[in-house]
């Protein structure tokens, strides 16, 4: 009987897709530096210096900060807190919080650019899978039918992707951009890319590439997040669902 093999066949394809993403997107040096020193000041007694735990776990390998593409997640988190598990929110503007962001981002990158995960690598070591449950899941628990379709967006996606590309891609999909609308009280609507956001500022870039930030309490603000879905399946999936519904997108050639 097989086994699925849920640390490090999980780990494949977050290093694979993350070690391509740390390719093509280089953070701010002076931005890094300023964000290491915040954060080992405020953040390294707990966390270590580097990010990689101490007293409190390791960031590096936080689902968070992979879900993380503009501080939309960590920001938030690095002003409140989390009370109920000891940590404090943090007192700091959101320069500093964003200047964190940028180097746990760099970090990520940093750790993760020597990975040197292959395209190729063996099939056989990742499918453990049953693809009647991932084709049961994708229908069903998973509602993945409400948005993707085998004959649709998903057609020959075993075929048009490596294996290891292909878990990659629906384990941590990147590119889609969330979205914002912000009405302010003159009635005018700005819509653009979300920049940044914390419960206290918002920050978008409209068409034009013009950057527009304003506090929260003094605007509307309506986000369209097209990964959302993803993100909370994130948090409901089991290693087997992961195996299962890998081993159906296989049978998709």
């Amino acid at each position: 009987m097989r086994h699925p093999k849920p640390m490090y066949a999980l780990m494949l394809p977050l290093l694979a897709v993350i070690g391509r993403v740390a390719a093509a997107d280089r953070p701010d040096p002076a931005a890094v530096e300023r964000g290491r020193k915040e954060f080992v000041s405020a953040c390294g007694f707990c966390h270590g210096n580097d990010a990689t735990g101490n007293r409190a776990p390791d960031l590096i390998r936080s689902t968070l900060l992979n879900h993380d593409e503009h501080g939309e997640l960590l920001a938030p988190l690095i002003r409140n807190g989390r009370p109920d598990k000891g940590m404090p929110g943090l007192p700091l503007n959101s320069q500093q919080i964003s200047d964190i962001t940028t180097f746990l981002h760099a970090r990520l990158q940093e750790a993760l650019r020597s990975a040197h995960v292959p395209g190729d690598y063996p099939l056989e070591r990742l499918l453990t899978g049953d693809a009647k449950a991932g084709l049961a899941y994708f229908n069903g628990a998973g509602r993945c039918n409400t948005c993707h379709s085998p004959t649709g967006d998903l057609a020959g996606i075993a075929r048009k992707l490596s294996p290891i590309d292909l878990q990659s891609r629906f384990l941590y999909p990147r590119g889609s951009r969330s979205t914002v609308t912000v009405s302010l009280p003159s009635g005018e609507k700005i819509s653009g890319d979300l920049e940044y956001i914390d419960e206290f500022d918002i920050a978008l870039r409209d068409a034009s590439g013009t950057y527009f930030s304003c506090p929260r309490d003094r605007v509307k603000v309506d986000i369209h997040d097209p990964l959302e879905a993803h993100r909370e399946l994130m948090k409901k999936y089991t290693d087997t669902d992961v195996h299962n519904i890998f081993a159906y997108l296989e049978t998709l050639k």
